[in-house]
């Protein structure tokens, strides 16, 4: 799908914001620590439905760590993550010169779903 013919984001509508990491094994379980502290300070927040931090099986896996959440909206997405002091712990994270971690993230709308049948 074009970026001409995708439906436009509907303002209110509940998005899925997935943020995927690349951790280096030796910094997973202090990455996870510091994502949960994180993670409860959004929490708190107007629009936050949930979150789920999903960690890889596998050494081998590029993405080692990735977050998925659901907002009710965009907007509170938004004004959840220009908050001054979650800005300022991811800040740190990033600025830690020990570990090396990378991220891509993006806000997301379901395009296909399917469930079990049964």
């Amino acid at each position: 799908m074009t970026e001409e013919n995708r439906p436009a984001a509907v303002p209110g509508e509940a998005v899925t914001f997935i943020n995927v990491f690349e951790v280096p094994a030796e910094h997973l379980d202090a990455f996870v620590a510091r994502w949960e502290e994180r993670a409860a300070l959004m929490s708190a927040k107007p629009g936050f439905i949930d979150s789920r931090l999903h960690r890889a099986r596998s050494s081998e896996t590029r993405f080692q760590v990735v977050n998925v959440a659901h907002w009710e909206s965009e907007e509170a997405w938004r004004a959840a993550t220009d908050d001054p002091e979650f800005g300022a712990r991811v800040r740190a994270a990033q600025d830690d010169p020990d570990v090396e971690i990378t991220s891509s993230r993006g806000l997301y709308d379901v395009a296909v779903e399917f469930t079990a049948v049964r």
